[in-house]
Formats: C-alpha cells, structure tokens, sequence
C-alpha cells in the first residue's frame, strides 16, 4: 500500500468514526431523556412509590395542606427520591390558576393558556416551562375538548429540554386519576381511551367546541422522543 493509499484510507476511517459518534450521540440525545423518566417510573413501580394530590382546606382555594407529615412531591425531577423515599409522596400543584397532576405518572406540570400549536416561535419557549393549553380550545368546566400538550422540539438534541415527563403519558390505562387545577377549582378525570394520530391531525382542536360534553385531550410525541406522530390520551370528567 502506497502513501497516497493509506492517507486515503485514514481519511476514510477518520469520517467513519466521526461519522459512527455523531450517530451514537444523536441516538442518546434522543432517548436519553425517554429512557431516564421510563427507568425512574419502573423503579418506583418496583419500590411501590405511589403519589397523591395533595388536599386543600377550601375546594376553591389552596391555604392548608392537609396530608401533613408526607413527602411534598412538587415535581418527578429528583430520581433519589422515587429511590430512597417514602412509598407515598404527595404532588402539590404548582400553580392553582391552571396546572395537571397526573398521579400514576408522578407528573406535575404548570400550564400556560391560549398557546398557539401552530407557531413554533411561540410555543417552544412555553414547553421549557410546562405544559400548553392549545388556543381555541375550552377550559376545564366547559363543554369541548380541553387540549394540552407538552411534545415538539425543532431539533433532536433540544428534546430533553421539553418537558419530558409527558413522555411517560403512554403508560396511562383507562381509569387512571388526571387532574386539573384551573382558577382555584379542582377538576378530577379518568383517562377513558389513546390513540395514535398522525403530526398533522388538528381535528380535535379545531372542532372542540363543537362538543356536547367536557374531554380533556393530553398530548404527547409518539413514538417518544421523536416528532413522527402524536399520542392522544382522553380522560372525562370523574
């Protein structure tokens, strides 16, 4: 093998190696996130850690605690605790005026109303924060679909900033607790259906006013960790 042959050869086996890491890398930012909320979920399945929401004094307001004494459980970002503490932690919403706790999942996100789901540049920034409520769409205590989402990313290595709890939305069965807080007032739910739409689907936030009964719609990534198609849970009012 000459010298022009083997730098050749370099060459080649340099972008290769690039080529296999730059790969390796997108596949864990991609699922890195996905694969630490599932492992935090199957260990506090495991351990039998189960969360409530906490109770207030008044049915309108948020003053006293009563569950004193437990865990307060204000978000699943602390893995040490699903790991060493105690089996019953409470989630305490993090703002009355409009936030969703979902027990099962241990998800406790705030919720900024009137997102436009069709404009990146808006509601991007929003699910660094929480979760969206989609513009168009009704509140709860209102006949309509309620739509909230918390999926999307412009680029693969920015998933992990958007609030990847939702992720864990696929775990969710008919049944299962999801409540909202909404302007003081508790609103209690039961997830009744899923299902898999396509990224483009709107069709329930377009017609959701054309409802003659209350749906809270949750959105999420499918499957998780991309943006190829979206996961729709639906849960009626308990």
């Amino acid at each position: 093998m000459n010298r022009s042959e083997i730098i050749r050869f370099l060459i080649l086996r340099s972008i290769g190696n690039f080529l296999l890491l730059f790969a390796i890398f997108g596949v864990f930012a991609t699922f890195g996130p996905v694969l630490y909320y599932e492992a935090q979920y199957q260990v506090m399945q495991y351990r039998g850690v189960k969360y409530k929401v906490a109770l207030a004094e008044k049915p309108s307001g948020f003053g006293k605690i009563t569950n004193s004494g437990i865990f307060d459980k204000r978000s699943q970002e602390n893995f040490g605790s699903v790991l060493t503490g105690p089996k019953e932690q409470i989630l305490i919403p993090k703002d009355t005026e409009f936030s969703i706790l979902i027990p099962k999942i241990g998800a406790n996100a705030k919720v900024f109303a009137n997102v436009d789901s069709a404009d990146q540049n808006t509601f991007l920034p929003i699910l660094m924060q929480g979760v969206a409520h989609a513009r168009g769409t009704v509140f709860p205590g209102m006949n309509g679909n309620i739509y909230l989402f918390a999926h999307s990313t412009d680029n693969f290595w920015d998933v992990g900033r958007y609030n990847a709890i939702f992720y864990l939305l696929k775990n969710l069965q008919k049944g299962d607790d999801v409540i909202v807080f909404f302007q003081g007032v508790r609103h209690n739910y039961k997830v009744t259906d899923s299902k898999i739409v396509g990224a483009t689907d709107v069709s329930y936030i377009v017609n959701s006013q054309n409802q003659a009964s209350e749906t809270l719609i949750l959105q999420t990534c499918w499957p998780p960790g991309t943006t190829w198609e979206r996961l729709l849970v639906f849960a009626k009012k308990n």
